[in-house]
C-alpha cells in the first residue's frame, strides 16, 4: 500500500514533464489512478517499456571524433558514474552521451549494451530515435526561413496552407509563433497509425489536415502554452507548402548535411537500421523490430549524442550561423508567460519555442540561461540541454528509461563541466527542506477551495479541516490512502517532510488551479524540481435519467481497437478498454464530462501538461454492434467479438473496412497450439486473459502459438487479407 500510495502522489503532485510520450503504468480500465486523457494516452497505458531483469556491465565507451583525454577528467567520471546508474537502477538498456564545448566535443561515452542478444560495445556513431528533440529540428526549420523573409511568425498559418480548415472557427487565428510554443489550442496528438515497427508509411502526414478537419480547438489561441504534438505536426507540412519540397530533404540539404552529421536520418531515409540500438517489451523475448514515428517534425528524427551536440552549436552565442542572432533571441524568450502560467520560479517547464524550458532549474540558481528539450517514443528517450552563454551543450540518448532521467544526467554534467572549467565554483547542494509550520486555515479558503477536482490522471477529492490539514485522495482508488499538506503562513499547504507543496490560484479564466511545487532528488542522479498547475476545480456534472440510463448499460463492457495497421506499437499489449464508473462520478467518461447518450468532451483546460491531449468521444452503433471513437482511433465492442474457430482447418479474412478482426479464445481451444500462414503486409497477435502479449507475429516471426485460456487473438492486415489456420496434432 505504501508503494502505491507513493506512485498516485507522485503522479499529481511531483508530475515531471516527459514531453511527447511518455509511458504509464498499465491499467486497462477507463478510470484508473494511473490513466491519461487521451485515447492516445489509454492506449500508452498499456506499454510501459521495461528491460527485463539483465546484469549490464558498463559498456566500452567509443572515443570521441575530437576528444583530448586531458580534459574534463572529472566531468569524465560523473558522466561514466551517472550513466552507469541509469542502465542499473533507472531502466535503460543502453545510455549514450556527449559534451560539446566552443564547438568541440571534448567528452562521449555510453553505458549498457547494443542488445540483450549481442553485447557488443556501444559506438557513438550508434543511433537513437530522439522523440521530441525531433521539435528543435522542424522549429529549426521554420525560424530558417523567418531569416529568408518566406514565414512570419505572427501571420496566421491560413496565409500558408489554405486547406487548413477546422471545425472551431477560432483556426483562424492560429499563428505561426503558436505552433511553436504550444498555445495554438489544438486537441493534442492525432497518432492514429503513426508509430509503427519497420514501417514509414506516410499517413499519418498525408491525412493530417482531413483529420483537423473535423476537429475543435480546447482553447482560445494564444491562450495559455500547453504540450502540443500536433502543432509540431502541422509546423512540419508549414515547411513543406513554403518551400515546396518535403521536410526530409529541407533539413537534411539545410542543416544536417552542412553540419555533418551524417547519423541523422528520418523513417523515410535511406540507412542501415541496424545501427539503431535495440529495444525491447516487458515478456517479448526477442529484441523489437526498427521504431518509426511517423509525425516526424513532432518525434520522427534518428540521431545520435555527439550529432546532436553538433546540432547543438545553432543555439549557442558562438553559432554555427545556421541561424540569425535575432531567430535565437525569438526562440530564447519566454513564451510561457505570454499567457496563463503559474509562478515564474524553480521549474524544468517554461516553453520559448520549440524548447521545453527557457530558464531551466537548476542552472537558474547560478544566473546561467538553460535551454532544454526532452523526447519520448514507447521505446527511446533523449535530451539536449544547452548552455546558449557558455557555448556548452549536452546530449543524453537512451534506449528504455525517461527524458526525465536523460535530463538530469545532462545537467549534472554540465554542472561537473562548469565546475572543473572554473565557470562555477562548487555545484550547489540539493534543497533540503524541514517539516512545516502549521497554521489555520481561514474559513474563506476552506468553503471555496474544498471540492472535486480533475487532473489528467486522476478524480482529487480535496478535504480541508478546521486545523489547517489538507486531505487529498483519489475517490476511484481509496485503497491508495490519504495524503496530507499542512497550512502555512504564506497561504500554501505543504506536505509533512517540506519538499511539496500546494496552492489554489483562481485565473483569469475564471478557473481555480491547484499548484503544485515539489523538489525530487533520483537516487544516485541528482534533483529535478516542478511548479505546474495539476488539477482544476470541476463541479460534479449530473446527469438526467435518460442519459444516466444510457450509459450505465456500458458499465463493465469491453472495447477493442480495430482502425490500428498490422505494425502498430499499440499492439505491444492489448488494446483494449472497459468502461467503468465510480461512485459519485457516474458523469463522467475517463476524465471527460458526460454530455448526452453518446457523447463525452474533454473539460481540462490549463497551461503546462495539465490540457495536453485532450479527446471527445462519442459511441455510435452500426449493424446492431457499438463502436467507440476519438482522437483517430475506432474500437469495437466485445460482443462483437466470436468464439475462435475450433475445426482443425479455418481461415480469416480482413474485410474491405480494413478493420482488424478479434476473437475470443473459447475453453475447447485452451492449450492448443495453432499454425497460421500469414500474408504480407499483416500480422496475427495473441494476449492472455490479462492482456499481456503472448505472440505478436511481426516481432517474433513465429507462426505457431498457444492459445491462452480466456485471452485473445486479433489478426491485422490489408483489405481482403487471408489468414490460414490449423491445429498442430
Amino acid at each position: 500500500m505504501k508503494a502505491k500510495r507513493h506512485i498516485f502522489i507522485l503522479s499529481l503532485i511531483m508530475l515531471i514533464c516527459t514531453s511527447s510520450m511518455t509511458a504509464l503504468a498499465t491499467n486497462n480500465t477507463l478510470t484508473g489512478p494511473l490513466t491519461t486523457k487521451s485515447v492516445y494516452g489509454l492506449l500508452l497505458e498499456n506499454l510501459r517499456t521495461k528491460t527485463s531483469e539483465l546484469v549490464l556491465k558498463q559498456g566500452n565507451r567509443s572515443k570521441a571524433k575530437s576528444f583530448s583525454t586531458s580534459d574534463y577528467v572529472d566531468t569524465k567520471l560523473v558522466a561514466e558514474e551517472k550513466a552507469f546508474h541509469m542502465t542499473t537502477d533507472y531502466d535503460s538498456l543502453s545510455v549514450q552521451y556527449a559534451l560539446i564545448d566552443n564547438g568541440k566535443i571534448v567528452l562521449s561515452g555510453n553505458s549498457g549494451v547494443y542488445s540483450k542478444e549481442n553485447t557488443k560495445a556501444l559506438t557513438a556513431d550508434s543511433m537513437y530515435g530522439i522523440g521530441s528533440v525531433s521539435k528543435m529540428f522542424v522549429t529549426t526549420a521554420v525560424m530558417k526561413l523567418v531569416d529568408n523573409g518566406k514565414i512570419k511568425l505572427d501571420t496566421p498559418i491560413t496565409e500558408y496552407i489554405k486547406e487548413f480548415k477546422m471545425a472551431d472557427d477560432r483556426y483562424k487565428k492560429i499563428t505561426v509563433r503558436m505552433l511553436l510554443n504550444h498555445s495554438s489550442g489544438l486537441m493534442g496528438s492525432s497518432f492514429s497509425n503513426t508509430l509503427l515497427f519497420g514501417d514509414n508509411d506516410t499517413y499519418s502526414h498525408d491525412t493530417f489536415l482531413e483529420q483537423l478537419k473535423s476537429q475543435r480547438l480546447k482553447a482560445d489561441p494564444g491562450a495559455y502554452s500547453v504540450y502540443c504534438n500536433d502543432g509540431f505536426t502541422l509546423a512540419q507540412i508549414l515547411v513543406e507548402h513554403v518551400t515546396g519540397i518535403d521536410y526530409t530533404t529541407y533539413i537534411t540539404n539545410t542543416f544536417v548535411s552542412p553540419l555533418k552529421m551524417e547519423d541523422t536520418k528520418t523513417p523515410v531515409s535511406e540507412f542501415d537500421r541496424e545501427r539503431l540500438a535495440k529495444t525491447y517489451f516487458n515478456g517479448v523475448s526477442n529484441y523489437l523490430p526498427a521504431d518509426n514515428l511517423n509525425a516526424i517534425g513532432a518525434g520522427g528524427v534518428y540521431s545520435s549524442a555527439e550529432d546532436l551536440c553538433t546540432f547543438a552549436t545553432t543555439f549557442t552565442k558562438n553559432s554555427n550561423g545556421i541561424l540569425s542572432q535575432e531567430a535565437l533571441k525569438a526562440m530564447e524568450n519566454k513564451e510561457y508567460l505570454n499567457g496563463i502560467w503559474t509562478d515564474d520560479i524553480d521549474n524544468t517547464l517554461g516553453y520559448g519555442l520549440g524548447w521545453d524550458s527557457v530558464n531551466l532549474y537548476p542552472f537558474n540558481l547560478y544566473n546561467i540561461k538553460a535551454l532544454t528539450k526532452g523526447g519520448d517514443s514507447i521505446l527511446y528517450h533523449s535530451n539536449l540541454t544547452v548552455l546558449p552563454e557558455q557555448n556548452m551543450a549536452v546530449a543524453v540518448v537512451t534506449s528504455g528509461g525517461s527524458s526525465s532521467y536523460d535530463q538530469v544526467l545532462a545537467q549534472e554534467i554540465l554542472l561537473a563541466a562548469l565546475k572543473e572549467k572554473g565557470v562555477i565554483n562548487a555545484i550547489k547542494q540539493d534543497k533540503k527542506f524541514t517539516a512545516p509550520e502549521k497554521t489555520t486555515a481561514p474559513t474563506e479558503v476552506v468553503k471555496k477551495y474544498e471540492g472535486l477536482y480533475v487532473s489528467p490522471s486522476a478524480f482529487i477529492d480535496i478535504k480541508i479541516d478546521k486545523t489547517g490539514t489538507l486531505s487529498l485522495s483519489n475517490p476511484q482508488a481509496p485503497e491508495y490512502g490519504t495524503q496530507t499538506f499542512v497550512h502555512t503562513k504564506d497561504g500554501t499547504f505543504v506536505s509533512s517532510e517540506g519538499s511539496a507543496s500546494l496552492k489554489f490560484v483562481e485565473e483569469k479564466n475564471g478557473k481555480i488551479y491547484i499548484k503544485a511545487t515539489g523538489y525530487q532528488s533520483l537516487h544516485l542522479l541528482g534533483q529535478t524540481a516542478s511548479n505546474y498547475y495539476v488539477a482544476q476545480k470541476e463541479n460534479v456534472n449530473k446527469l438526467t435519467e435518460s442519459v444516466s440510463e444510457a450509459w450505465a448499460k456500458r458499465e463493465g463492457k469491453k472495447y477493442f481497437l480495430i482502425n490500428e495497421k498490422y505494425s502498430s506499437e499499440f499492439m505491444l499489449a492489448c488494446p483494449s478498454v472497459q468502461v467503468s464508473f465510480t461512485k459519485g462520478l457516474e458523469g463522467y467518461f475517463r476524465f471527460d464530462k458526460i454530455v448526452d447518450n453518446n457523447s463525452a468532451v474533454a473539460i481540462l483546460d490549463g497551461p503546462g501538461i495539465l490540457s495536453r491531449d485532450l479527446v471527445d468521444y462519442t459511441f455510435y452503433k452500426k449493424n446492431n454492434l457499438e463502436y467507440l471513437s476519438g482522437g483517430g482511433f475506432t474500437y469495437v465492442e466485445e460482443a462483437a467479438l466470436e468464439t475462435f474457430p475450433t475445426i482443425n482447418e479455418s481461415t480469416c479474412t480482413i474485410s474491405s473496412d480494413g478493420y482488424a478482426r478479434w476473437y475470443k479464445i473459447g475453453d475447447e481451444s485452451a492449450g492448443k497450439v495453432i499454425t497460421i500462414k500469414i500474408p504480407e503486409k499483416a500480422a496475427v497477435a495473441v494476449y492472455d486473459s490479462k492482456g499481456v502479449l503472448v505472440n505478436n507475429s511481426l516481432i517474433t516471426g513465429a507462426k505457431e502459438v498457444t492459445l491462452p485460456k480466456g485471452g485473445t487473438i486479433v489478426f491485422l492486415g490489408d483489405v481482403q487479407a487471408e489468414f490460414n489456420i490449423e491445429y498442430k496434432e
